[in-house]
């Protein structure tokens, strides 16, 4: 009946919570058992005008008494499932970040991005109600009616076993719900995940859109997926309306049962006026935990159907540990026989042979879709698994401990990720020891000091994604945080790309310069950028086409031939249209 053991077991600091909450709810029915007890009898002396001063106040005290053990133990049991719903977000969204931790860079290969954070914000609060509210609602359903039911035993046995008889009627109607309910929320869950895809990929995509005008045909797409979403969730929310109806019917008509029942057992004469009273003031006291429980029933639904994506992704299967690091000393890169497919059908690379010697400047070039991001993303252990080997320094990239492939391989790519906050905070990142000297150190190199101290040097304000610098400083900024890391090897991903040109020549001579000191790889669509490369490597179609230096591939009058002419007189041309105009 909704107990997953396994979601319990995940989160085991909530059981004493949980065990606290159903103890101080039980306290509260106790109480509350007592308050309507003295009431009822101070009903029976003033029915039969017995009532004196003592007796009224014994009995006011001790309905004062019940009233305030009540307040306190409903504050109590509300603190308990606040100290639950603590740290069950903690928790889950800790075991959430962890798995990603551990399955790497690559882990967006096997969830996206936007149902992990579907999860951890709208999955967890979902399960936070379920630990925070339902589970002690469920174990104190439990427990109440068969404390009423052992009380009023004592006054009317009949009454007790027709309102406990009633009582399980509504758990059954919640498990008749149920099966219906786990296929309706899963494909609901579903839905809201594909909705959530759609929008954050509109959102992203929000500019080129518009300058396309294709916002309009998107939007309908959309309308379209959320019209999807809207019917199932009406279906959804029909279905726990119908359920709520049935419990109340239920409910009501079980405490009318005892009520009959009470009333018929005083005409009678087997019980008196007061056993009578607190028969029918307890009566609702029956089912009202199982009502509530019904309540949250829908809502742990909810909860159940957001686990099932949480352990999934918890389930995933992970990279084997890696243990081995790359000598600082030794940091050659050997490719041999590598290749790469995204599925069965798509095979990206194939039979890759390549060298990047320590210290060396290589290149990597071809037209648009050849691979060669793919094997730059490869070399960083992002794209996972590849066929053929890898070695880094004689170490297989494969076995290589990620936080040593990070420290030895800084990768720029052409919107390499810059976060808010200050300048200083995203420099950290690259070196977290690095004095405020070092910082402006790099960023001279990189031309960007000079506007940086017109604003406000190292804590200058960065907005979401850099906003608020043009394209060029933001890769300005890229680098001179790349510079920090002072790793052996970078990877330069189409680094210059939708900058300008002022900007692109600045990085490029940082490049330049860095290769005289580093291993440096660079994956560029621009020719003219590769020039002084040591070697050069040719893709095409996922394959090594040619390779050489500049001069020796120019003599071959191959592919790179083509390519770099064809580029030349493109560049020519815009010159030219400058100069007309």
């Amino acid at each position: 009946m909704m107990i997953n053991k396994r979601l319990i077991q995940a989160v085991p600091e909530s059981k004493k919570y949980i065990a606290l909450n159903v103890t101080l709810q039980w306290l509260s029915l106790a109480a509350n058992i007592v308050m309507i007890g003295a009431i009822g009898f101070f009903l029976q002396k003033l029915l039969t005008k017995t009532e004196d001063v003592t007796s009224i106040v014994v009995l006011a005290s001790i309905a004062v008494g019940a009233i305030i053990i009540r307040i306190l133990c409903t504050i109590g049991a509300a603190r308990m499932s606040y100290l639950s719903s603590k740290s069950v977000k903690k928790t889950l969204r800790n075991k959430i970040y962890s798995k990603l931790l551990r399955l790497g860079s690559s882990y967006n290969s096997k969830v996206s991005t936007s149902e992990v954070v579907q999860m951890s914000v709208e999955g967890v609060d979902q399960l936070d109600i379920y630990f925070a509210s339902y589970l002690p609602q469920f174990f104190y359903s439990m427990i109440a009616p068969i404390t009423l039911f052992v009380v009023l035993c004592f006054i009317n046995w009949q009454s007790a076993l027709i309102l406990l008889g009633c009582v399980p009627l509504i758990p059954i109607s919640i498990a008749l719900v149920q099966t219906f309910a786990k296929k309706l929320l899963s494909k609901y869950w579903g839905q809201y995940t594909a909705l959530g895809d759609t929008f954050l990929e509109n959102l992203q995509g929000l500019t080129t859109l518009k300058i396309y005008q294709a916002d309009a045909k998107k939007n309908e797409e959309m309308n379209v997926e959320a019209e999807h979403f809207r019917k199932i969730t009406m279906k959804v929310l029909t279905m726990q309306l119908n359920s709520i109806s049935i419990m109340d019917i239920v409910a009501f008509g079980g405490a009318a049962a005892g009520i009959v029942m009470a009333v018929s057992q005083l005409a009678a004469g087997n019980i008196n006026f007061a056993g009578c009273i607190i028969i029918i003031l307890l009566s609702a006291d029956f089912f009202i935990p199982m009502r509530q429980l019904g309540s949250f029933f829908h809502i742990a639904m909810n909860g159940m159907a957001a686990s099932d994506k949480i352990f999934h992704l918890l389930d995933l299967e992970e990279p084997q540990e890696k243990t081995k690091t790359v000598p600082k000393e030794h940091c050659d890169i050997t490719c041999s026989h590598v290749g790469f497919r995204y599925n069965e059908e798509r095979e990206i690379l194939k039979d890759i042979d390549a060298q990047f010697p320590q210290g060396s400047f290589t290149a990597i070039v071809g037209e648009s879709g050849c691979g060669k991001s793919t094997l730059g993303g490869i070399l960083m252990g992002r794209n996972t698994p590849y066929q053929g080997h890898i070695t880094i320094g004689g170490v297989e990239l494969s076995e290589i401990e990620e936080s040593n492939l990070m420290q030895t391989i800084t990768y720029i790519s052409h919107n390499s990720y810059l976060f808010q906050g200050t300048v200083r905070d995203n420099l950290f990142m690259g070196d977290p020891n690095a004095t405020d000297e070092q910082m402006w150190h790099v960023l001279e190199q990189t031309k960007l000091a000079a506007f940086l101290r017109s604003e406000q040097g190292l804590d200058t304000l960065l907005l979401e994604k850099a906003s608020n610098l043009s394209g060029g400083q933001c890769q300005r900024l890229a680098l001179s945080r790349a510079l920090l890391h002072n790793s052996p090897i970078y990877i330069f991903d189409e680094a210059t790309s939708n900058i300008d040109v002022e900007s692109e020549d600045d990085i490029m001579e940082q490049i330049y310069h860095l290769a005289k000191t580093k291993t440096v790889i660079l994956i560029s669509h621009r020719l003219a950028n590769v020039v002084q490369a040591n070697h050069i490597y040719v893709m095409k179609n996922g394959s090594i086409a040619e390779q050489g230096t500049h001069e020796s591939l120019l003599e071959q009058q191959g592919i790179y031939y083509e390519l770099y002419h064809s580029q030349k007189q493109l560049e020519q041309y815009g010159k030219d249209r400058k100069s007309v105009v």
